[in-house]
C-alpha cells in the first residue's frame, strides 16, 4: 500500500470534489426539457394576456380621442396611480376618486377642452403597458396647454390595478396656477 504525503492527498480529495461539484451542477437534459416545455406552455396565455391589454388600453385612448370619458371604465377603483417628479401634484394616489380629485380635477377643471391625446407608442410586456402620448388642450384663459406624457400601466382583469405618470410637471403646475377652474 502506498502512503501519499498528506499535501498530494488533500490537492487530489480537493480535485476530486471540484470536478464531482461541476457534473453536479450541469443542467440534466430532462430539466431543461421539462423547463422549456412549461416556459412555452405559459406563452400563449401571457400573450393572449399582453394582447388583451393592449387591446383595451388602445381602445380607451380612441374613445379619450373621440371625447368621451374614458378612465372610470379603465381604472381600478382601488388603482393606485403614481405620479413622478417634484411638485404639488407628484405622489402616490391610493384609489380612483383621490387621484381625481387631487391630480385630475385640478387640471382638467382649468381647461376649456378636454385633453386630446396624441400616442405615438403602446408597448405591451405581460400585464404592462407603456404608453407615450402627447396632450393638448386650451386652458380657460384661452391659453394652450402642451404636455408629453409615459404612462406605465400594470394591469389585472383588464382593469389598470397600478400606473405610473411621467409629464412635464411645470406645464401642468401652470395651467393649475394660472387660469380659473370652469364654473361647474
Amino acid at each position: 500500500m502506498t502512503i501519499l504525503p498528506t499535501r498530494q492527498w488533500v490537492a487530489g480529495a480537493t480535485r476530486t470534489a471540484l470536478i464531482t461539484l461541476a457534473l453536479l451542477s450541469l443542467p440534466l437534459p430532462g430539466a431543461a426539457i421539462a423547463t422549456t416545455a412549461a416556459t412555452q406552455a405559459r406563452a400563449p396565455d401571457s400573450s393572449a394576456i399582453e394582447q388583451r391589454n393592449k387591446a383595451i388600453v388602445e381602445a380607451a385612448f380612441e374613445k379619450w380621442r373621440s371625447g368621451t370619458y374614458v378612465f372610470a371604465e379603465l381604472l381600478a377603483p382601488d388603482v393606485v396611480w403614481t405620479i413622478h417628479g417634484s411638485g404639488p401634484v407628484a405622489g402616490t394616489y391610493r384609489n380612483q376618486k383621490d387621484f381625481i380629485e387631487r391630480a385630475s380635477r385640478p387640471l382638467t377643471s382649468r381647461l376649456a377642452t378636454a385633453i386630446m391625446p396624441e400616442v405615438h407608442n403602446i408597448f405591451a410586456d405581460g400585464d404592462t403597458i407603456i404608453i407615450r402620448f402627447d396632450g393638448t388642450a386650451t386652458t380657460t384663459s384661452g391659453a394652450p396647454y402642451r404636455n408629453q406624457f409615459v404612462w406605465i400601466f400594470r394591469m389585472k382583469d383588464g382593469l389598470v390595478v397600478n400606473a405610473e405618470a411621467f409629464l412635464d410637471l411645470v406645464a401642468y403646475q401652470q395651467v393649475v396656477d394660472n387660469n380659473a377652474p370652469r364654473a361647474q
